[in-house]
C-alpha cells in the first residue's frame, strides 16, 4: 500500500493532480474559520463553546459546510445549495420536456443544464444567506446564547453579509468545478468528504470527554462494523447480462459482444436521506411560527408536534424517518432510472438479455429486477440513517456519533470512487493499481 501511494506521487501528472486537489481542499478548510464581515467572532466561539447548537436541517447544513455554518463564516452555506440545485434540475427533467431534451442532446445539452444549475446555486445561495442572518440576527441559530452573533444592526451590513456569503457558495462551486477538471475525483464529492471528515476528531473528542473510554471504544468498534457494512452494500450490485448480435457493415462484423447492466443495491446514494430530514423538518419549522402569545394556550397539534417529531429519540420520529426514506428511494431510483429507455438503447444496438425478447418484456424484466433489488438497498439507508439515532437512545451520543447517517454514507462513496479512479490511472502507467 506505501508503495503504491509513493509510486502515485513518484507520477509527474498524478502528483501535479494530487497536490492541486489537497491545495484546493486547505483552502476549502481555511474558509471555514474566516468570519464574515460583521460577525463578532469571540461571541459566536464562546455561545459554541458552551455546546449551543442546533438541530434539524440546521444540522444537516452545518454538517456539509465542515461546522461553518455555526460560526457565519464566509463559507457558512457550504457545498448544501449546489446539491440542493442539482437535485432540483435533475427532478425537473421529468417535469420540463425542454431539460429532457437537452440531457439527451449529449455534451452540448448537458452543459446547458450546468449552467443552469450554476444559476439557480447562485440562487438558492442569494435565498439561504438572507435565511442565515435573519437566523443570526434572531437567536434562533444558537438558541440560548445571550451574545448578540452581529452586532451591527445596520442594513449596509446586513446586505454586505449576504454578499459575502453567497460569494462564498460561487467560490467554492467553482473550487469544486476546478478539482474535477485539474485534481483527481468528483470535486464538490470531496468537499463534501473534507467538511464531513473535519468533524470526526471533535465529535470522537467529545464522546471520550462526555461518555469516558469505554463508550469511545464502544463507538469505534461500532464504527468499523459499519464502515464495513456500507462498503459492502455499496459494492454490491446485480448484473444482468447483454449480448450484442453480430452485424455485418461492409466487409467487417461488428458486434457479437457481451457486457451486463450493473443496478446497484444501493442506486439512489445518500439523496433520499437527505429529502427524509428535510422533510421530517418541515412540521418542526410550522411549530416555530404557530407558538402561542402571552396569555394563549399551546394549540394540540402544535403540542403533538413539539412531542413527537422534534426529538429524534422518539419512536414515532424514528418510524417516519425509516419510512420516509424508503419512500424515497423508490420515488428517486424511479425518476433516474427509467428500464424503457434502456430497453430501447438496446433495442437500437442490437443487444438482448438472453432468454428475454427485445422492446416491453425487456423493459418489463429490468422493471422487475430493480422493484426488488431497491428494497433491500432502502432498509439499508434506513438501518443506516438510524444509527445516530439509536445511540442518542443507548449511549446519549447522538451529536457526536460521527459513525452514521447521512455522514458515513458520503464518506464511504466518495473514498471508494476516489481510489478507484486513482487506481485507474496508476494502472494505465504501472500496470498495477493502488490496491492488489
Amino acid at each position: 500500500m506505501l508503495s503504491a501511494f509513493g509510486r502515485a506521487f513518484r507520477t509527474p501528472d498524478l502528483r501535479r493532480k494530487l497536490l492541486f486537489t489537497l491545495g484546493i481542499i486547505t483552502i476549502f478548510r481555511l474558509g471555514a474559520f474566516i468570519p464574515s464581515p460583521g460577525v463578532s467572532y469571540q461571541n459566536v466561539q464562546q455561545c459554541l463553546s458552551n455546546g449551543q447548537t442546533q438541530g434539524g436541517i440546521y444540522q444537516l447544513v452545518n454538517l456539509f459546510s465542515g461546522g461553518a455554518l455555526l460560526q457565519v463564516s464566509i463559507f457558512a452555506l457550504g457545498i448544501m445549495p449546489y446539491i440542493t440545485a442539482s437535485i432540483i434540475v435533475q427532478l425537473l427533467r421529468v417535469v420540463i420536456p425542454r431539460f429532457q431534451q437537452l440531457y439527451e442532446e449529449g455534451a452540448s445539452g448537458q452543459s446547458k443544464l450546468t449552467q443552469y444549475t450554476r444559476y439557480l446555486t447562485i440562487a438558492l445561495g442569494l435565498l439561504n444567506a438572507t435565511t442565515l442572518v435573519s437566523l443570526a440576527r434572531s437567536g434562533q441559530l444558537l438558541p440560548g446564547c445571550a451574545l448578540p452573533i452581529i452586532p451591527d444592526s445596520r442594513v449596509i451590513t446586513t446586505i454586505l453579509i449576504i454578499i459575502t456569503l453567497t460569494a462564498g457558495t460561487g467560490l467554492i462551486m467553482w473550487m469544486g468545478e476546478l478539482v474535477t477538471e485539474k485534481g483527481v475525483g468528483n470535486g464538490m464529492s470531496l468537499l463534501i468528504f473534507t467538511a464531513i471528515a473535519a468533524g470526526f476528531p471533535t465529535s470522537l473528542g467529545a464522546i471520550w470527554t462526555a461518555q469516558g473510554p469505554g463508550t469511545f471504544f464502544l463507538v469505534l468498534v461500532i464504527g468499523l462494523l459499519t464502515v464495513a457494512l456500507v462498503v459492502f452494500v455499496e459494492q454490491s450490485q446485480r448484473r444482468i447480462p447483454v449480448q450484442y448480435a453480430k452485424r455485418m457493415i461492409g466487409r467487417r462484423t461488428v458486434g457479437g459482444t457481451s457486457t451486463y447492466i450493473p443496478i446497484k443495491v444501493n442506486m439512489a446514494g445518500v439523496i433520499p436521506v437527505i429529502f427524509a430530514s428535510s422533510m421530517l423538518y418541515l412540521p418542526a419549522l410550522i411549530s416555530q411560527f404557530n407558538q402561542p402569545k402571552a396569555g394563549e394556550q399551546l394549540q394540540p397539534w402544535v403540542e403533538w408536534i413539539n412531542n413527537n417529531l422534534t426529538r429524534g429519540d422518539h419512536p414515532i420520529y424514528m418510524a417516519l424517518y425509516f419510512a420516509m426514506i424508503v419512500f424515497f428511494t423508490y420515488f428517486y431510483v424511479a425518476i433516474t432510472f427509467n428500464p424503457e429507455e434502456v430497453s430501447d438503447n438496446m433495442k437500437k444496438y442490437g443487444g438482448f438479455i438472453p432468454g428475454i425478447r427485445a422492446g416491453k418484456p425487456t423493459a418489463d424484466y429490468l422493471q422487475y429486477v430493480l422493484s426488488r433489488i431497491t428494497l433491500p438497498g432502502a432498509f439499508y439507508l434506513g438501518f443506516v440513517a438510524l444509527i445516530p439515532l439509536v445511540a442518542l437512545v443507548l449511549i446519549n451520543a447522538s451529536q457526536n456519533f460521527p459513525f452514521g447517517g447521512t455522514s458515513i454514507l458520503i464518506m464511504v462513496g466518495v473514498g471508494l470512487e476516489t481510489v478507484k479512479q486513482i487506481d485507474a490511472q496508476l494502472q494505465q502507467r504501472h500496470y498495477e493499481g493502488l490496491l492488489r
